[in-house]
Parts: structure tokens; C-alpha cells; sequence
């Protein structure tokens, strides 16, 4: 038998519109003392709706006050014993669900058992994130029109994989984690920051005085990434897929790399092509 979860103050507030599914109605609720509602909701564009047990318990690990809902199934009871008491000793309500109701919250299948709506982590900028670093070997991932949410999942599991120290992101960039790259990324999300440009041509220049090279990853006519000397200090320039980075851009960095291969497919796909390109930075460490 599973284990009766804890009492839970579930929040009620006023109906808003709002394009995700409502919290089903039949949904099984704790019976402690309803919570005070917050001076002010946080706006909707500010939260963000996360699924997958991994990605669920980075949150709870790193940041549990940007928790603000929980929806489990009654099996996962065992497995959330402290989430779920963090949240009745925090007045954050939770709800146990029924199978189809988790697929609705979470618009997927692949939904592990626990929903969750979050506050996002806003980016930080270029000059916060350089002020912080540390002195020494350091990789960051310049994403250049990157939009796939698998993709940017599957990025961000190998950037945590390999200690990369941020994602930037381009100035007008509308790049965003979505609650499908955090799952892929499986608990990666929490690990690696995102960072906002801001002009490109300063940015680089920024990058430049805090000892850093940028490389531009090109399908060809680069240097071979396995023969090549990379830097101590170094960003990765990633492309789109598909149409690859903005040639302006790539003329502006200090390499040009390529990942050799036996010539049966163009290239890889950019988040496979971004763990080798990690891989060897690693190596060389």
C-alpha cells in the first residue's frame, strides 16, 4: 500500500483564463488549513509548468520556493515523501491525480508521475555571470538560433554532464525552457544558468576581456575538433538546425571547428554534435 501523503493546504485563487488544463475537479486533496493568498499572483509568463521526475526534484533540491503547485500520482507517494512534506511545512498545495488527468496537466504522456508549476529562473546578463566566474577553465554554449525544446533538453542534460557554466542566449533570442526541455534535459535545467546577451559585437568583446575564445561549430571547413588545441577558457557557437549560425557571427569568432566523420550523413544533429564538442573540451581539461 502506498503511503498516505501528508495533509495538503492547497491554494486556491481566483479563476483566471489560462490556455493549460484546470486542476481536475475529482483530484483527491489534503485537509489541512487553506494557505493566505499572496499579495500579488505572480504573472503566468513568469511560472512555468514542469513534468518528469527528475526534473520535478532538481527544482525541490536547488530552489523548493519556486515551487507553487504539485500534482502526483498516488504510486509516486513513496518516491515524494519529502517534496510532499516540504509542502505541507511550506503551505504549498499538492494534488493526487488520476493517470489521464496527469496527461492533461502535463499536455504529454511522458509525464513520470508528477506535474509541477514553477517559478522561472529569469536569465541573468553577460556582466552579472562574468562578474561571478571563478578564475580558470571555463565552457559555455552560445546557442544561435537553437529552438527545438528537445534539442535545448538534450543540450542542457550534456552541458550539466560536463560542467558548462551557461547557456547564452542572443539579445532578441526567443528561447525559452519549456516544460518538454526539462524533462529531456533531466534535472540538467537546474544545473546550468542562462544568460542574456546583449549587442553582439559587445558581447563578444566582453567575452574577449574575460579570457575567453569563441568557436564557431560549422559542418565544414573547420579545424578538426580531435587534433585541435582548445582553450582553457572557451564558447561554443552553435547554430540552428537546419540552417545553421548566422555567418556574420561565425566570422566574428576566433575558430572555426568540425567534428570529422565517415561522410555517410552531412553532420550530426546539434544536441549530439554539442556532447562531442563537450566531450573533447573535457578530455583536454
Amino acid at each position: 500500500m502506498p503511503t498516505d501523503p501528508p495533509s495538503s493546504p492547497w491554494r486556491r485563487h481566483p479563476r483566471q483564463p489560462d490556455a493549460r488544463p484546470a486542476a481536475p475537479r475529482h483530484a483527491r486533496e489534503g485537509q489541512a488549513h487553506e494557505a493566505p493568498q499572496p499579495a500579488e499572483r505572480p504573472a503566468r509568463s513568469e511560472e512555468l509548468r514542469l513534468y518528469g521526475l527528475n526534473a520535478v526534484q532538481a527544482v525541490f533540491a536547488r530552489r523548493p520556493d519556486a515551487i507553487r503547485k504539485l500534482y502526483l500520482a498516488e504510486d509516486r507517494i513513496p518516491r515524494l515523501q519529502p517534496l510532499l512534506k516540504w509542502c505541507v511545512a511550506n503551505r504549498v498545495g499538492y494534488r493526487v491525480v488520476d493517470e489521464a488527468d496527469l496527461h492533461k496537466l502535463a499536455a504529454s504522456k511522458h509525464h513520470e508521475g508528477v506535474v509541477a508549476d514553477v517559478l522561472r529562473e529569469p536569465p541573468q546578463s553577460l556582466a552579472a555571470w562574468l562578474g561571478a566566474l571563478r578564475a580558470g577553465p571555463c565552457c559555455a554554449l552560445w546557442l544561435d538560433g537553437v529552438g527545438n525544446p528537445h534539442n535545448l533538453g538534450a543540450i542542457l542534460r550534456s552541458a550539466a554532464h560536463f560542467g558548462v557554466s551557461a547557456l547564452l542566449l542572443p539579445k532578441h533570442s526567443p528561447l525559452a525552457l519549456s516544460g518538454a526541455a526539462a524533462r529531456v534535459a533531466e534535472g540538467g535545467a537546474e544545473a546550468v544558468p542562462f544568460v542574456r546577451l546583449g549587442r553582439e559585437d559587445n558581447a563578444i568583446a566582453q567575452l574577449h576581456g574575460a579570457g575567453f575564445a569563441l568557436a564557431a561549430t560549422v559542418v565544414r571547413g573547420g579545424a578538426d575538433l580531435f587534433s585541435a588545441r582548445l582553450p582553457e577558457r572557451l564558447v561554443y557557437v552553435l547554430g540552428a538546425e537546419g540552417e545553421g549560425m548566422d555567418a556574420a557571427l561565425a566570422d566574428g569568432c576566433d575558430l572555426r571547428l568540425s567534428i570529422p566523420g565517415s561522410g555517410a550523413v552531412e553532420s550530426l544533429n546539434v544536441s549530439a554534435a554539442t556532447a562531442v564538442l563537450l566531450a573533447q573540451w573535457a578530455r583536454l581539461r
